[in-house]
């Protein structure tokens, strides 16, 4: 059995009488990618404190590549993980090129890689001999984003990592993070844009006041939520009326722009509606089935979870 690389036991912890985490059991495995979503506040950066090491959990217990991440001696297991903040800061007076050798001595990396992770993740030699200061946003990203890829880490946090890359450079970033897990790289990615999480994360964590709410991959959410299914229907004629007889009561329909209508149903029904509908009267131009959105499924545990 593969050892974890990121193991969480029912870790708490207390800032005075505020409960920052709850509770929360989570285990990572190498090579995977995890996406940890939640609102501001839900624990998310908390939990990824705790898993440093930078902070210390009031109960439970957490092991980071096999030792714990806040010990004094654990200086070898840092060497080994990768952190991309939320808000990145670096020295507005130092090149880009000054600043990844300033933290590749940090962290003990070989500086002759640096070249190669400005390649990487975008960066131009013209950019890298400009000072920090004189950067856009998204070059300060790939600046931190290179700096998290210091010394190939066995262990990578990014926390809201697309933050300011247009959609190109965001295409780059997940592809080189897909390269990384397939590397053996284990990765928790933080971000509010769950759209573009869907096609990323081998696993989605959903953070709620402290406490991990639902994890699973997709289809396991989906199957847990048990939110209905779209079935969106191109049509030739605009006669709905003759669409709603044949799908009879089992699913609601919504007319949308340009000649397509919309059914929900549950999921179990979809295959016989489908059915039904290509099967009984006249034909449909174009038959689309969508699945519930990572949007909806946050949405539907937040509101479970309030309900409770």
């Amino acid at each position: 059995m593969t050892e974890a690389t990121i193991r969480v036991e029912n870790v708490t912890k207390r800032y005075g009488e505020t409960e920052a985490v709850r509770g929360v059991d989570l285990t990572m495995a190498p090579g995977e990618c995890v996406a940890m979503v939640g609102h501001n506040g839900a624990g998310k950066s908390s939990l990824i404190k705790l898993m440093l090491g930078l902070t210390t959990p009031t109960s439970g217990r957490i092991r980071l590549l096999g030792g714990d991440p806040s010990s004094a001696a654990a200086s070898h297991i840092r060497r080994q993980v990768g952190f991309l903040p939320e808000n990145v800061a670096f020295h507005p007076n130092m090149t880009g090129r000054e600043t990844l050798d300033f933290y590749a001595r940090l962290k003990g990396a070989p500086r002759r890689d640096n070249d190669a992770l400005f390649e990487r993740v975008g960066l131009e030699p013209a950019a890298v001999k400009r000072r920090v200061g004189t950067y856009s946003k998204g070059m300060r990203q790939r600046l931190a984003l290179a700096q998290a890829l210091l010394g190939g880490p066995k262990v990578l946090f990014l926390d809201e990592p697309t933050t300011g890359l247009d959609p190109a450079l965001r295409q780059s970033f997940y592809a080189i993070v897909a390269a990384l897990r397939d590397a053996g790289t284990t990765v928790l990615l933080c971000s509010h844009a769950l759209t573009e999480l869907e096609g990323q994360a081998d696993r989605v964590v959903v953070m709620n006041r402290g406490r991990k709410v639902a994890d699973g991959s997709l289809a396991t959410l989906r199957s847990l939520a048990r939110l209905p299914v779209r079935i969106r229907l191109t049509l030739p004629t605009d006669d709905i009326a003759d669409l709603a007889r044949r799908v009879g009561e089992g699913a609601a329909l919504t007319r949308l722009a340009g000649g397509v209508v919309e059914l929900a149903c549950a999921n179990d029904d979809k295959v016989d509606l489908v059915r039904r509908i290509a099967c009984d009267g006249p034909a449909v131009d174009d038959i689309e089935i969508v699945q519930p959105s990572l949007d909806e499924m946050y949405a539907h545990f937040l509101r479970r979870e309030a309900a409770e």
